[in-house]
């Protein structure tokens, strides 16, 4: 009997501390995601979002996250779910958002820091508000790298990376693919007023110059006084 008055109030205290861990952890998690800082970097394929992401990495310390890096490693993991990657990029086609987000979360999860610049993502607006939804958070701006196609197309074709995805048919279905669902996703943010459109069809130090400036004006005051 004595026992069996004890155990329920240790029941619940077990139950009441189980509670309180999984709250605090999910008030971290919040709190981590709202000192989030993000920048979107948008642009056609072939458009400079990687060269320039890897220039703004080296003068201010951020993490560069592609989407599409990360869903090609996981591609090359062999399992059923990047096998379907793997189809739906040869097609040029979005991966869903589940898959991309989740992938997204871990990397910035793993990083210890709190600036980010992910390229190539969101691709459409289910995209932008799952990225939303799923992290609790959303872009303090977009960089938009705008190119005609006809320079894009060069560019890609002229580059040897080994990638499947660089031949004319797959190039020209990923810029209509980036034309009707990823410009809607830009046209969003532009009437938040969270767009910063570059140039990108002109000298490669002009444009990062460009970059830099509204990288460095936005993120105020942290970076504006970066070299």
């Amino acid at each position: 009997r004595a026992m069996a008055s004890v155990w329920p109030p240790v029941q619940t205290t077990t139950k009441r501390t189980r509670v309180a861990c999984w709250e605090t952890h999910a008030l971290a998690t919040a709190l981590g995601a709202m000192a989030r800082r993000i920048v979107f970097v948008l642009g056609g394929p072939g458009s400079g979002k990687g060269t320039n992401c890897t220039r703004l990495v080296e003068d201010f310390g951020v993490v560069h996250l592609s989407a599409g890096d990360l869903l090609r490693a996981h591609m090359k993991s062999g399992s059923p779910e990047g096998e379907m990657i793997a189809d739906l990029i040869k097609q040029g086609k979005i991966v869903p958002s589940s898959v991309t987000v989740s992938l997204l979360q871990k990397a910035m999860d793993e990083s210890g820091k709190d600036t980010f610049l992910i390229d190539g993502f969101p691709r459409n607006v289910e995209n932008r508000d799952s990225f939303v939804k799923q992290t609790g958070c959303d872009c303090e701006f977009v960089l938009f790298f705008d190119c005609p196609e006809s320079v894009l197309e060069k560019r890609l074709l002229g580059r040897n990376e080994g990638r499947t995805d660089d031949n004319i048919e797959t190039i020209k279905k990923r810029f209509r693919t980036f034309i009707e669902s990823s410009m809607p996703v830009v046209e969003l943010y532009e009437k938040l007023g969270k767009v910063c459109r570059v140039n990108s069809d002109q000298d490669k130090e002009k444009v990062y110059e460009q970059t830099k400036l509204y990288f460095s004006e936005r993120l105020k005051p942290s970076f504006a006084s970066a070299n």
